[in-house]
Formats: structure tokens, sequence, C-alpha cells
């Protein structure tokens, strides 16, 4: 289960207000690290997403610390880690809060299987974003029985 994750933006702010938008929830500051925010989706599960400044880095605390803040001016503005979140809203009301934005959205078929939308913070960062439909789908594809049948399809050995 995922609980919530942290991504970094070059306005904070607004990237939280905008996806506690696309998660039907709220957003506020988030006090351990001034100048950053969350998006609070309120359901049951605790769904959040930490939005830092762009030049934040987390790194591994000393000993028995927690994680600590570091700003690199330098950071790449992309990055391999993306998610998929399933929210209560339609294709058209995914599209116009990234379209209010100025974010690329596009609705995209995985292979057949599922499809999502890619919704592109600022340009930079790719959340999927999954319509209650689409979230069906995909989780009737992840059962381990479907997944065992895919990869045996595909050649592969693995145990699911």
């Amino acid at each position: 289960m995922l609980h919530h994750f942290s991504i970094a933006a070059e306005n904070p702010a607004r990237v939280a207000q905008a996806l506690a938008n696309l998660l039907n929830g709220e957003f506020a500051s988030f006090l351990p690290h001034p100048g950053s925010f969350m998006a609070l989706s309120l359901d049951r599960y605790g769904t959040m997403i930490e939005v830092y400044p762009a030049e934040t880095e987390l790194m591994p605390g000393f000993g028995a610390e927690q994680v600590t803040f570091s700003s690199n001016a330098f950071a790449s503005p992309f990055s391999a880690t993306h998610v998929a979140i399933s929210v209560p809203l339609s294709q058209e009301d995914i599209e116009r809060v990234a379209a209010r934005e100025g974010w690329r959205a596009v609705r995209c078929n995985r292979d057949g299987f599922f499809d999502v939308i890619e919704v592109w913070v600022e340009n930079k960062l790719m959340l999927e974003f999954l319509t209650p439909a689409m979230a069906a789908k995909y989780t009737e594809f992840m059962q381990p029985q479907n997944l065992a049948k895919f990869f045996e399809t595909a050649g592969e050995s693995v145990a699911v």
C-alpha cells in the first residue's frame, strides 16, 4: 500500500494545490521542511504527496538520525521516478487541472492492458492518473493470476 511519496517542484505551493485538486483533497504546508507543501487526499489510507522546492535532496542521517534535507542548485529537473495514482475524477477533470497549470496531459494505452493519463507536473515530472474505470482495469490486470498468464505468454518464469 502506497501512503505517501515526495516530489520536487519549482513552485511547490502551486503544484501541491493542483495535485490536491487532482486528488479531490486539500493542500497545506509541510512543516518539517520550510517552503514545502503537501497534497492530502483525505482518504482512509492517508494518501499524501509531499512537494519540496526543486533543489531539495533527501539525504540519509548519520547513525540513528532520520533523513536530512539538503539543497543542490544543480539538481536535474528530470527523474525516472513516477507513480500511478487512482483518483475519483473523470479524464476531462484531470485534463482541465493540467490545462489550467500549463502541464502536458495525454491519455496513454499501456500495451493494451490498461490506460493512464500522463500528467507532466511543471512539464518535468510524470505522474500517471487513473480514473475509476482505468483503475478497475489496472487492478484487474495486476491480479496474481493475470500476471502469471502475462509472464507465461511473455516467456518469463516469475512466481506471483
